[in-house]
């Protein structure tokens, strides 16, 4: 009984410790036990902008252990694994160019492979499920001892930004010259103008 319980001890602390090295994160779904669920906050389509499925979102995990950091970057629907956790993108969101102040957002669920206790077998549970804010991190937080997810940025565009800023400011440098000849001619024929209206008269 003695030996059995040492044996446990040492496989939590060596699994603790871990190697140093960040898991690889891939493609999965959501754990078979949540994936009826459907989502609390559902997804609204907007008539602007980029469509939803075409989102693209960038998110930070934190693992606390061995303290390592990396970006998910995931479309909308799609959902990553890393080691023993589960991070799904809903959707994401940011405000139009002119709101201010500016704010984006994403909608993401996090599911983390643990014991209840040291008696219980590893199973699936869902430890965040909601919006969370990039400008507002406290607002809506992943509470749990081993991980943090955090939104970074949201990939998506509104009517008019399909070209960048440079792009269309010397399309409208570009505008002016080909004005001004026009511009300097019309004044020398002016004069003359009235004259051949009262001429065909």
């Amino acid at each position: 009984m003695r030996a059995a319980a040492l044996i446990l001890s040492g496989t939590l602390a060596l699994t603790g410790c871990g190697s140093g090295s960040t898991p690889e994160e891939e493609a999965t779904e959501v754990p078979s036990a949540f994936a009826g669920a459907t989502t609390a906050g559902k997804v609204v389509e907007s008539e602007y902008g980029t469509p939803v499925k075409d989102r693209v979102a960038t998110l930070g995990l934190l693992n606390k252990r061995n303290n390592s950091v990396q970006d998910l970057v995931m479309k909308s629907g799609e959902s990553r694994r890393v080691g023993n956790i589960i991070v799904k993108l809903a959707s994401c969101e940011r405000t139009l160019p002119w709101e201010e102040p500016p704010e984006i957002g994403a909608f993401v669920q996090v599911f983390v492979e643990e014991r209840a206790d040291i008696n219980k077998p590893l199973a699936w549970h869902k430890v965040f499920s909601g919006w969370m804010f990039k400008n507002a991190p406290s607002l809506n937080v992943v509470e749990h001892p081993v991980y943090d997810v955090w939104v970074k940025d949201c990939k998506m565009k509104f009517p008019g930004e399909e070209e960048s800023p440079a792009d269309s400011a010397s399309s409208s440098r570009a505008a002016k010259p080909s004005g001004n000849p026009t511009a300097t001619a019309s004044p020398e024929p002016s004069p003359s103008a009235p004259a051949s209206p009262a001429g065909t008269g």
